[in-house]
Parts: structure tokens; sequence; C-alpha cells
């Protein structure tokens, strides 16, 4: 399949762009039998000779092209009307007879705050166009209208307040929030792929709209993305204030699969500037070697890299209800765990070259040995729950 996708260089546009070379060559492997065997990349630097061969020779097209912050009004007509005009009657010189997806947006609805948006008439006027090219020439036409985008590469102080507000915690710049209780409904965009995705193997969804309310229908003229999410800016603050404080904190966020939370973390890592990327742990070193916790979470515990030096034996304490993992990822050494009132001591050697996974038992006080004469011990160790100083749960007893 060989696939044109104008406006190539936008936030949407680079994205598909993006996961369609990944199928193409091969690297993502989780649509199914899509095949894909060109992608052409159309933009504002292509040249009318390119589009003209490339409608000609396509088998779907993705018409993502359009404007969105103009120098004045009319520009919204000719950008998301008039380009429009000119991709469907290239189509229809080449007998090109392929589907064609349009984007749209929620403001071609022409109602409630939308219903006076000279951008939203010139949507709505390409949504007619492509909805008469349909039944004029049979071909299968999925116009979408987008909710407010968010994600990886949206460029910021433009028209995504989740971009700008990503860009703003990640850099330190000043943000303005006017009322923390207006509520958006957002579109992630690797949720948005996904469906452009499933356009090409026939199995977008369709809709109708009340409004800006998605009425799901099989035979509707529209199409939606399932997944959105709807949220406040003061929500979203909150979870960006969060995200921003993690390397003071550790503190990872709950972000269930499929949250708004995960996806907004991701953006959220896609605007630090270089100097953020890397940050300082805190290292408590001693004779011995060296302990450092690594990451923080709220309800599951804490994972911490500990060092022991050559020779040397750390721990020897027990816990009433904490429990912990020790992995031993580099070096060889010795685990001993002993119940609190017996005299019988389990052993496990432990290496770098068989990595495993060792329980330590409440209530079994426990150590661990470093056998090597020239080499460290590195062990990762996870621990159920963040370290208390004022309850630490941790009781000297040598095994």
């Amino acid at each position: 399949m060989k696939i044109l996708v104008t406006g190539a260089k936008g936030f949407v546009g680079k994205n598909l762009c993006a996961q369609l070379n990944n199928i193409k060559d091969g690297k993502a492997r989780c649509y199914g039998d899509v095949k894909v065997d060109a992608v052409y990349e159309y933009d504002l630097d292509s040249t009318p000779e390119e589009l003209d061969a490339w409608c000609r020779d396509c088998d779907f097209v993705f018409n993502l092209a359009g404007v969105n912050r103009p120098q004045n009004q009319e520009e919204f007509m000719q950008g998301n009307f008039g380009f429009a005009s000119t991709l469907l009657d290239t189509l229809k010189k080449h007998g090109n007879k392929c589907p064609v997806m349009l984007s749209s947006s929620q403001q071609a609805s022409l109602t409630g705050r939308f219903g006076n948006s000279e951008y939203g008439r010139s949507k709505k006027a390409g949504e007619d166009l492509f909805l008469n090219y349909s039944k004029e020439t049979g071909a299968k036409v999925l116009v979408y209208r987008f909710p407010n985008l968010f994600g990886k590469w949206c460029r910021p102080n433009y028209n995504s307040a989740v971009a700008t507000f990503c860009n703003a915690f990640a850099n330190d710049l000043p943000y303005t929030v006017n009322d923390p209780s207006v509520e958006l409904e957002l579109l992630y965009i690797d949720d948005l792929v996904d469906e452009m995705i499933a356009c090409l193997k026939g199995e977008e969804h369709h809709c109708e709209f009340e409004g800006l309310e998605v009425v799901p229908k099989a035979d509707g003229r529209y199409c939606y993305v399932p997944t959105t999410h709807k949220i406040t800016l003061g929500e979203i603050v909150e979870l960006l204030k969060s995200f921003s404080a993690q390397p003071q904190t550790l503190m990872i966020p709950e972000i269930p699969a499929n949250s708004f939370a995960k996806k907004l973390y991701s953006t959220y890592l896609s605007y630090l500037p270089k100097e953020k990327v890397a940050f300082p742990l805190k290292m408590n070193v001693d004779d011995r070697g060296s302990f450092t916790e690594l990451v923080h979470t709220l309800n599951c515990g804490q994972v911490s890299i500990n060092i022991s030096k050559p020779g040397i034996t750390k721990g020897q304490h027990w816990h009433n209800t904490k429990w912990e993992f020790f992995i031993v990822v580099s070096g060889h050494g010795l685990i001993q765990e002993r119940k609190l009132g017996t005299d019988e001591i389990i052993e496990f050697e432990v290496s770098g070259d068989n990595i495993q996974c060792i329980h330590m038992l409440p209530g079994y006080t426990h150590n661990i040995i470093n056998l090597s004469d020239t080499e460290n011990l590195v062990t990762v160790m996870y621990c159920n729950e963040i370290f208390n100083p004022n309850k630490p749960d941790t009781y000297f007893e040598k095994v």
C-alpha cells in the first residue's frame, strides 16, 4: 500500500509518518497484516509536480494539511478549503478513487462556543467538500472531528494548552491558568495514530455528532477516535507539578495502563531540556560501599541499588512487616537468612552471571556477603515500602 500524507511535517503528520515508516521498515509488527510500501510526505515545501505524481500513485490519503493560526481570517478558508479542493481535483484528474481521510475539528460543529468560529466554518466547508466528493465519485471518505490533541512533538504556545503547560514545567517557565475548573476533552497522539492505521484496515470507528457529542453509529457519516480523556486544567497542572518534582522526591506517579496520567507523563518528558535529562541521586557512601535510592512509588515501595566492597557483609537485621527482593546483577555473593528463635540458616549463592531474585522474609534476619576479593557486589533491592525514619521496622541481629 502506498500512502500519501499531506501536512506531513505538522504535529499529527510527523507522528503518523513515523509510525507508517516503522510499519514499512518492519519495525512495527503490532498492526496485523497492514503492509506499507511507500509513504509520500507532502508539506509546504513539496512541489505541485510531487502532489500530482503522488495523487496518481497512492492507495490511501491522509489529508492533515490545514491552517490553525493564520495572519488573517481569510487564510482559514484558503488553507483549510482551498488545498482540499486542489487535492480532490488532482485525485479526480487521475481517476484515483482510493480512500481519503480528512482531519477536521470539533469547531466544525459550529455550536456552543464555536458558533461564530471562522476556523470552524472553514473546517465545515472542507467536510462538506469531502462528503460531496464521496457522493460524486464513490470514493470512501473518512471525516474525523478531533478534539484537543496532545503528545510528543506538539508545538507549545500555539494551539495546545497541554503542550504549553508541559513545556513550561519542563523548562521552568511561567504559566497562567485563568480558570482551573475548565474541562478539556483530550486526544492522545498515539491513540489517534492507532485509529489512523485502523483506517488502512477498514476498521475505522463511525459516528454522527449531536453538537460536540459523539454518537457511535456503524453507518455514520463521520468518524471518531474512541479513546479520549476529559480533565480540568487544574488537574493537568497538579499532575505536572508532581512530574516536575520527581528528581527531588524520586516519586514515580501512578500511571495505570491507558490512563491520562501515563500519556501526560510521556508528553511532559518529551519537553525536557538537555540539562534535565540526567539528574543526580544521593549516594550514601561509607567504607563498606554505598546505598542509593533510585525510585519511590505511591503504593508499592521503592527500588535501590546497593554496592558492597570486596569481603564486606551488609544487612544483619530483620523486619516485622517490611519485605524485600535482593537481585545481584554484578559480582559474586552469599545471602543468608535465619528465622528468629531458630538456628537454621538458609543460604543462596548469587552472581551477576546467573541473575535471580531472593525474598528477604519478614521475621528472618538476613545479610549479604561479598565473596570476591577484588570485585564489588552490585545488588538491586526492592522494598515493599518507602523507608520511614520514624518507623523503620528494622532491627539489628546477626544471622
